[in-house]
């Protein structure tokens, strides 16, 4: 494998950008006091995300590339969240990431000998949960409203108002209005 043809996919603006990304989060981002999200906030906005007001970013969440990271208004990123955002990630309005989840935005094409990346988008619909541990791969929308089970893997696109566990995910039921299952 040719270490060359993997990193030449990212220009050296995006490198350097990410150089300092790194060294800032290290430095300013992950040290700061649980309470401070408007200092981290800022200092994503700082870098091209797109935060939005009341939004919850833990200090311990890691963030590939700020720049590719659309965040809604009053989400809540938990502790230890990876938003491997190769290819844009976007959490739409209230919803929320726990702890530990894993959004992976990437992955490699296995049929070719470099495996080159492939980076595919990941959407997050208004009031979804993304439970404790999940994974959610690369070009997968997920709807409005659902709730994803703790370690469950995500692979494929989601319809609104569904409760999903495992791996792979599977539809356990749907959620309606009023919060009870039907």
């Amino acid at each position: 494998m040719q270490l060359e043809t993997v990193l030449s996919e990212f220009s050296l603006a995006n490198r350097v950008s990410r150089v300092v990304w790194n060294f800032v989060w290290l430095l300013f981002f992950r040290p700061s006091p649980r309470l401070c999200f408007g200092w981290r906030r800022g200092i994503l906005r700082l870098f091209g995300a797109r935060v939005g007001r009341g939004a919850r970013i833990h200090n311990s969440v890691r963030v590939f590339y700020p720049a590719n990271l659309t965040i809604g208004d009053h989400v809540v990123v938990g502790p230890d969240v990876d938003l491997y955002c190769v290819a844009p990630i976007t959490i739409q309005k209230n919803s929320m990431i726990s702890q530990y989840a894993y959004l992976c935005a990437a992955t490699h094409d296995y049929r070719k000998a470099n495996l080159p990346l492939i980076a595919q988008p990941i959407t997050i619909g208004e009031e979804t949960w993304i439970c404790a541990r999940a994974f959610v791969g690369p070009n997968v929308s997920i709807g409005r409203r659902v709730v994803v089970g703790a370690c469950a893997v995500v692979v494929k696109s989601l319809e609104d108002e569904v409760i999903v566990a495992g791996n792979p995910a599977r539809i356990i039921r749907k959620r309606t209005e009023d919060g009870q299952p039907t």
